[in-house]
């Protein structure tokens, strides 16, 4: 016989203390922090125990009793299901405070960084409705909080177009409306779910791994240019080219519409072909140059990276580039340079920049917005970091007096680490999307460079996600 598993108590009237990771927010009881998703420090709530461990236990709020003075009123309707923007019911304020907390915490904590020259946070003028770039996906099975009911004009036998519910693989929430991307984002997501319906598309399965409709990435620029790929499981043109004619008809601001055949048993897409179907193959963005030198363009094509807040990019890149403090004569190295945005953008301060990426289709963009901005004292070469950053390429393209590193999430590999102490530049400038691992190698780096400067930059407001820029200083031996 099964043994009922014991379900844990229901702990009443706690308050949410802090903010805490993930985007969750903490509560301690009995001594025990509690993670709690969608409440608010200060907020006093009933508890229903998820998960207990030693330490710590993870939980629910099936009731609350009072409302903090932080809380605000969510914008999106699909607030608490939808697993992105858990900060969203936190007044603004509070959020750019707790991430620049959460900077200095793991600064301090894990590395052992002194922040004294930490700066406030540089908060986003736009909180909503600033990324530029968001991807949905089909399924056949939708996400329902009620499964008795339907998502008000859809076939419930059809699937749902939207988000992926979290921590289910195979089940999407169905989305009315995001509120993280500008019009007509919202109704070309809409209109292509209606199409779909009304013409018996099907939805991809990804169990069974049938069904046409995968994903559809909306792309968008400051120039107002806007983009579509449609991601489909098989070339059927009788189904697809109708579909893309439609979008086009509907659409004239899409000035880039693409498509994507997708055979394999995953969503990724960058080892596929790209087909561009109307319009051209990229989207213009525009970035204003540093102190007053000429702006910058950049093609972005459906596989390019590019700061999905453009605008918080411009304020990013700058402090890349007051941190860097060059004076004309200098060689920069460019270390995760991706489309080459940051190298482009410091190349006018510097004699030479050199940039540094493992994704080959990105140095390609870097260098043709190399070529499309004038600018002939850039090279970029693809290749994984930890093999192509050796001494022989450093004596190749000469030593870097100042080194840009801006690597993804995991941090920078342990030979990169120590190919910068044997290198010395004079200055490191660090940009992390991760404070944790953002610590480790600061701290990796502490018996020659010293922590000087540290700025936190909200690009992703609502969210837990936060940059974080620092100065390394080369000490004196």
């Amino acid at each position: 016989m099964r043994r009922k598993k014991k379900e844990l108590p229901i702990i009443e009237d706690v308050e949410i203390c802090d903010a805490g990771a993930e985007g969750k927010a903490i509560a301690k009881i009995d001594g025990m922090v509690v993670f709690v998703p969608y409440v608010v420090p200060g907020d006093i709530v009933d508890i229903q125990l998820l998960k207990k461990r030693k330490k710590y236990a993870d939980g629910k709020a099936i009731a609350i009793k009072h409302y903090s003075d932080r809380r605000v009123e969510a914008r999106c309707p699909h607030f608490g299901v939808c697993g992105g923007c858990k900060w969203q019911t936190t007044r603004y304020a509070d959020q750019t405070a707790f991430k620049e907390k959460q900077v200095r915490d793991n600064l301090e904590r894990l590395g052992q960084i002194d922040c004294s020259g930490m700066r406030p946070i540089c908060g986003s003028d736009d909180i909503f409705y600033y990324r530029n770039k968001l991807e949905y996906t089909f399924s056949t099975k939708e996400w329902k909080t009620d499964p008795t009911s339907a998502a008000e004009g859809l076939e419930p036998e059809w699937g749902a177009l939207g988000f992926h519910a979290p921590t289910v693989f195979d089940k999407v929430i169905h989305i009315d409306h995001c509120a993280l991307q500008p019009d007509p984002s919202n109704a070309i997501r809409l209109a292509l779910r209606q199409y779909a319906i009304e013409h018996d598309l099907p939805c991809y399965d990804i169990r069974n791994h049938t069904g046409f409709l995968r994903n559809i990435i909306i792309r968008n620029s400051t120039t107002g240019q806007w983009m579509v790929v449609v991601v489909v499981a098989e070339q059927r043109d009788e189904w697809l080219f109708p579909m893309l004619d439609f979008l086009h008809e509907r659409f004239p601001q899409i000035t880039s519409l693409q498509y994507i055949i997708n055979t394999k048993f995953n969503d990724s897409y960058t080892d596929l072909d790209v087909v561009c179907y109307r319009g051209i193959d990229h989207i213009e963005e525009r970035m204003e140059g540093y102190a007053g030198r000429p702006a910058l363009t950049f093609n972005i094509n459906p596989k390019s990276f590019y700061q999905t807040n453009s605008k918080q990019a411009q304020r990013l890149y700058s402090f890349v580039a007051d941190f860097a403090d060059l004076r004309g004569d200098e060689t920069v190295y460019d270390l995760y340079t991706g489309t080459g945005t940051i190298a482009l953008f410091l190349s006018s301060m510097c004699h030479k920049v050199v940039g540094i990426e493992y994704v080959e289709e990105a140095i390609a963009d870097a260098r043709q917005n190399a070529v499309a901005n004038g600018v002939d004292n850039a090279v970029f070469y693809a290749g994984d970091m930890a093999k192509v950053l050796t001494p022989e390429f450093i004596e190749q393209n000469g030593r870097p007096d100042v080194v840009i590193t801006d690597p993804p999430r995991a941090g920078m590999h342990e030979s990169v680490v120590r190919q910068l102490m044997e290198t010395r530049p004079r200055k490191i400038v660090y940009v992390s999307c991760n404070p944790a691992t953002q610590a480790r190698d600061l701290q990796l780096l502490s018996p020659l460079y010293k922590v000087a400067r540290i700025q936190p930059v909200d690009m992703f407001p609502h969210t837990q996600h936060v940059e974080n820029v620092a100065e390394l200083i080369l000490m004196q031996e």
